[in-house]
């Protein structure tokens, strides 16, 4: 029997650096959000990256090991983007960077994405929306890159950082006023960091 995954988190400011926390040890095992097909779509749904519909569409129709292999893909891409952002993070990002950028850029090409004009919110009017042909498991990739194109071409890599709790692996955009964001999140990283420095002013 699969052993129920604790809810993704999305603790990061940025869709694309929550994408590398998809891996992470928040407390003390590592949790891999990732691991199957199956867990990359919930992830996905969990990100709000991919229509629901459309993921129950792949859950039905897929063809065996077709979404394990995405999966696969998606971790692997994953794991470059973490070593791109853990090089760059803390400092502004150089246009030089473009040519480290290839594999997203290639990825980003494949989009088959298109514009429509829909209903308004309600009050009247219309609205333009924005769809694409989710043609093959691989579509699924797509919104990925698109969070992660926006990470690069939107986000401050000043204030791009990793975690300071013990052993924590989570990295996020610090946009708190001051910048002086440190963990994860003060509930679990920040409350270990006081108890340590309480235990360590007693001793």
């Amino acid at each position: 029997m699969d052993q129920k995954l604790p809810m993704p988190l999305f603790i990061a400011d940025a869709i694309g650096i929550d994408f590398l926390n998809s891996i992470a040890t928040p407390v003390d095992m590592p949790v891999e959000w990732l691991g199957s097909g199956k867990d990359f779509l919930n992830w996905l749904g969990a990100a709000k990256l991919v229509p629901q519909h459309v993921l129950k569409e792949f859950e039905r129709s897929a063809g065996p090991g077709e979404l394990e292999a995405v999966a696969a893909q998606a971790r692997g891409l994953r794991e470059w983007f973490r070593s791109f952002i853990l090089e760059h993070k803390g400092q502004p990002l150089p246009e030089s960077v473009v040519s480290e950028l290839e594999p997203l850029n290639r990825l980003l090409a494949r989009d088959e994405g298109f514009g429509q004009i829909v209903e308004g919110d309600g009050n009247g009017g219309v609205a333009r929306s924005r769809d694409r042909r989710w043609r093959s498991p691989e579509t699924l990739l797509i919104p990925l890159a698109e969070a992660m194109a926006d990470v690069v071409c939107d986000e401050n890599f000043t204030y791009v950082r990793a975690c300071e709790g013990h052993a924590c692996t989570l990295i996020f955009v610090d946009k708190t006023r001051g910048h002086a964001r440190r963990w994860c999140s003060m509930a679990i990283c920040g409350n270990r960091a006081k108890q340590a420095a309480h235990r360590s002013r007693k001793n």
